[in-house]
C-alpha cells in the first residue's frame, strides 16, 4: 500500500503551479482509471494539423479541477455559501466529466460502442468508483447528472460557460498555437456570481463573455472542425468500423485483447457491465495506433489502406461547400475508385462519401449564459450586449463536405 505525501503540486504550462485540494482528490487521481487519461488524447488527431496538440484528457481534467478552485473562491469571497462537501463534490465531478473517452476522446465514440455517450460512460465509472470510495462520490454524482437542488452546482460542470469549456479553449489555443482561442479564463471566473441558485456573469464581465463566444466560434472552425482533421476523424472511424465486419467474419486481425473484444461484440448501453467497463478501461491510443500500424498489411484492401492513410498522414481530399452535395458527384467518384482498383460498391464507399458539420457557439435554446446589470436584473448575454455579431452567433452554421481519394 503506497503511503506518503498527498498534497502534491503540479506546473502546468497555462496556469503554472495547480495544487491538490486534499488527499481524496488526490486518491482518486492515482486510480488506474484516471491515469488511463494520460493514454487519451484531448483532440484526437488533430496533432496531424496541429503537431504540437499532443496535449491529453489528463492534462485537461486538472486544469478544470484547478478553475474550479478559483471558482469556489470567487464565489466564497461574494458571499455565495459553499459547503465543504458540496465544494469537495465540485472537485471531484469536474475532475472526473471525461473519465468516460474512448481512444482518440470523440472520433472512438460510435466506432467501438453503440448507443451509449462517453458521459454515460463517465457515469459507471463514478459509481464503481463510488462504491471503491465508500459512497464518497454520491453527491458528486448528483451534481454530474444535473440533479442538484442547486443548480448553480450544476452549471459549473456543465452549461455554456463551464469550467470544462473554460480550461479546453485556453489550453487546446495554446497547444495548437491557434492565438484565436486564447481566452482570459480567470477574468471570466472572478466576474462570474450566484442569483437565485442560478450561475450568472456581472455586468462589467460582458466584453470577456463575448471574447469567450468569439474564441469559442474561431476554434471551432479553426480547429475542432479543421477540414484535415475531420479527414483524418472519419477514416479512423472507418478503421474501426472494417477491422469489426472482417472480425466478425472470422478473419485474424492483430490486436490488444481489450481493442479485440470491442471488434468481437456489439456493446450497447444494454450489455455494458461492469465487465465491460473494466475492458474498456485498458483500452488508450496505444491499441489503436498499435492496431493500424499492423494493420497496414493486411490482405484486405480497404482495411490495410485505411490505415495506411493515417499512419502516413497521406490522407483524402475533402471539399467543403455551402450546400449539399450533389449524389451524382458522389457516384462519380465512387464509380472512378471502382474502375481504378476493381473493387465493390461497399469498398468503394469507405473512401468515398459525404456528410456534414455544424458550428454553434452560443447554444441559447438549450442553456443561456445570464448577465447581473448594475440594477440587479438578469438578462440573457443576447439582450445584454451591444453586439449584433453576439445573436449571429446563437444561429447554427452549417457545411457540406465531399472526402474521395487523391488522382
Amino acid at each position: 500500500m503506497k503511503t506518503g505525501n498527498k498534497l502534491k503540486i503540479f506546473n502546468d504550462p497555462i496556469y503554472g503551479f495547480i495544487t491538490i485540494p486534499n488527499s481524496d482528490i488526490f486518491d482518486l487521481i492515482e486510480h488506474k482509471y484516471f491515469q488511463r487519461l494520460r493514454r487519451i488524447s484531448q483532440m484526437g488527431l488533430s496533432y496531424l494539423v496541429y503537431p504540437g496538440a499532443h496535449h491529453t484528457r489528463f492534462h485537461h481534467a486538472i486544469g478544470c479541477m484547478h478553475l474550479m478552485q478559483k471558482a469556489v473562491n470567487v464565489l466564497r469571497f461574494k458571499e455565495v455559501i459553499i459547503s465543504e462537501e458540496e465544494e469537495r463534490a465540485l472537485y471531484i465531478a469536474i475532475l472526473l466529466h471525461d473519465i468516460g473517452h474512448g481512444p482518440f476522446s470523440h472520433a472512438m465514440e460510435d466506432s467501438i460502442v453503440n448507443d451509449i455517450s462517453h458521459e454515460d460512460i463517465s457515469m459507471r465509472f463514478m459509481q464503481k468508483l463510488n462504491i471503491e470510495f465508500n459512497g464518497s462520490l454520491t453527491l458528486a454524482i448528483k451534481i454530474f447528472k444535473g440533479n442538484h437542488e442547486r443548480p448553480f452546482l450544476c452549471e459549473l460542470i456543465s452549461s455554456q460557460f463551464d469550467m470544462d469549456r473554460a480550461d479546453y479553449l485556453k489550453r487546446d489555443s495554446f497547444y495548437t498555437g491557434v492565438a484565436e482561442g486564447n481566452i482570459n479564463s480567470e477574468r471570466l471566473i472572478t466576474m462570474l456570481n450566484v442569483v437565485n441558485d442560478r450561475l450568472v456573469v456581472e455586468e462589467k464581465g460582458i466584453y470577456s463573455v463575448e471574447k469567450f463566444l468569439v474564441a469559442r466560434r474561431f476554434m471551432y472552425w479553426q480547429v475542432y472542425l479543421h477540414k484535415t482533421g475531420l479527414v483524418a476523424e472519419q477514416l479512423l472511424t472507418r478503421v474501426l468500423k472494417r477491422a469489426k465486419e472482417l472480425s466478425r467474419e472470422g478473419a485474424k486481425l492483430d490486436a490488444s485483447n481489450s481493442l479485440s473484444f470491442f471488434l468481437r461484440n456489439e456493446i450497447t448501453t444494454n450489455n455494458f457491465d461492469d465487465a465491460v467497463l473494466e475492458t474498456f478501461s485498458r483500452l488508450d491510443d496505444t491499441d489503436i495506433i498499435s492496431a493500424m500500424k499492423a494493420w497496414q498489411n493486411h490482405e484486405d484492401f480497404v482495411l490495410s489502406h485505411l490505415c495506411k492513410m493515417i499512419i502516413n498522414r497521406d490522407l483524402l481530399k475533402i471539399k467543403l461547400k455551402n450546400k449539399p452535395i450533389k449524389l451524382t458527384t458522389l457516384d462519380k467518384h465512387i464509380n472512378a475508385l471502382k474502375a481504378t482498383y476493381k473493387i465493390t460498391d461497399d469498398e468503394a464507399k469507405y473512401f468515398v462519401f459525404i456528410d456534414e458539420i455544424s458550428n454553434q457557439a452560443y447554444q441559447s435554446r438549450i442553456q443561456k449564459i445570464k448577465i447581473l446589470q448594475k440594477t440587479g436584473k438578469v438578462v440573457d448575454i443576447t439582450k445584454a450586449s451591444d453586439q449584433f455579431s453576439i445573436k449571429a452567433l446563437s444561429k447554427p452554421v452549417t457545411k457540406y463536405y465531399i472526402c474521395y481519394p487523391k488522382t
